[in-house]
This record gives C-alpha cells, sequence and structure tokens, in this order.
C-alpha cells in the first residue's frame, strides 16, 4: 500500500512539472501582505503596510516561457507626513486604493520548471483614498491612473497532478506621477509596492 503511495505521488508530481506545454492555460488566485510608499524629490513617508488579492492567468508558450496576467486590488498609500489643520501640524497616513493589472513576460527555470522569474508593465486604477487622521476623502489630490513596471519571482510547489501551490516575491515600480497638481513641488513623484504572495495555480488544458 505504502508503495503504490508513494508511487501515485510520484507521477503525479512528475506530471505537474511537466504538463504546461505550448498551449497550456493556467488560472490562479492569491493573497499577499504588502509594503508601499510614494517617492519623490520632495516625498520620503515611511512605508504603509497593506494586502493585495489577485486571480490571475497565464498561456504557455512553452514549458520556458508564459504570458502571465493579474488583476489585482491593492492596498497602496504613505505613512507618518505632516498635516497642517487648526494651527496644529499632525502626522498622519493616507490609504490609496487601486485596481492594478500587470501583464508580464514569465520565465519558467529550473531542473522542473516550478520557480519562475516575470517582468513586464501595469496599469493601476485608483478606486479610493483618504487622510486617516480626519477621515478626509482625498481622490481629487491624485491621478485616476498609475503605471510602471511589475517582477517578481517564486516557486510552485505540486500538491495535484494540475494544482500547485505558489510562493512569490512581487513588486511594483510607478512611472508616473501620482499627484494632479502639477507644481514642481508635487512633480515627478510615484508610487513603490512590493509584496509576499502565496496561493493556488489551475492547469486548464
Amino acid at each position: 500500500m505504502k508503495r503504490k503511495l508513494l508511487t501515485f505521488v510520484s507521477v503525479s508530481c512528475i506530471t505537474a512539472a511537466f504538463a504546461q506545454q505550448k498551449g497550456s492555460f493556467e488560472m490562479g488566485a492569491g493573497i499577499g501582505f504588502s509594503g508601499s510608499s510614494i517617492y519623490g524629490d520632495n516625498f520620503d513617508p515611511e512605508v504603509r503596510n497593506g494586502f493585495n488579492t489577485a486571480i490571475s492567468g497565464e498561456y504557455y508558450f512553452s514549458r520556458a516561457w508564459g504570458l502571465k496576467a493579474k488583476v489585482a486590488y491593492d492596498r497602496k498609500g504613505y505613512d507618518q507626513v505632516p498635516l497642517q489643520h487648526e494651527g496644529y501640524i499632525y502626522a498622519t497616513n493616507y490609504s490609496m486604493d487601486y485596481i492594478t493589472i500587470p501583464v508580464m513576460a514569465n520565465l519558467h527555470f529550473g531542473r522542473t520548471k516550478n520557480w519562475y522569474l516575470n517582468f513586464g508593465p501595469y496599469v493601476g486604477f485608483l478606486v479610493a483614498s483618504k487622510e486617516e487622521g480626519f477621515d478626509t476623502p482625498t481622490t481629487g489630490m491624485y491621478n485616476k491612473t498609475d503605471a510602471g513596471l511589475a517582477y517578481g519571482i517564486g516557486v510552485k510547489i505540486p500538491v495535484g497532478s494540475f494544482v500547485k501551490i505558489f510562493i512569490e516575491f512581487e513588486g511594483q515600480g510607478g512611472m508616473a506621477d501620482v499627484f494632479k497638481n502639477t507644481d514642481a513641488f508635487y512633480r515627478n513623484t510615484t508610487t513603490s509596492r512590493v509584496a509576499f504572495n502565496t496561493g493556488i495555480n489551475f492547469l486548464l488544458q
């Protein structure tokens, strides 16, 4: 019985490792813990902790290369910024929630091609933002769209013939101005975010 179970597990892992052939498609869903902020010539706030959730899809051109796209809900922002209110100065935090869509080339490497490295552009759409000290909406301060470069590295762990758990490090570097204000003080300020994610992928034939 133990020998049969071992054989079954081994065959499942081998099948999962080599199933991603040209034309295969993989769906996934995950969640992660993130740290984000904004950076510019006149801005250097503290990192804000948040989370992201995402669904993904990848089309395999070969065992080594695929095209991967995500749709993610990203909780971004920045912390500990001085705010003057009624003659007093407070340190306050700002939240910025985006729907982010990266489209990346995905390189699979290693003996079983379970490690991967990806990179490509992303676009983000601001859905909500506020200053948290006085619960003040701030969507008027920011541009509605963000864009930049997404990148990541991770590993997939087979748990069945067509199912894998993934663990990954992911980053985003903005290249578009965050603020609507075009004065020199606000210009060239962009977003930045890194995250550690985990989730599950399903290979569809």
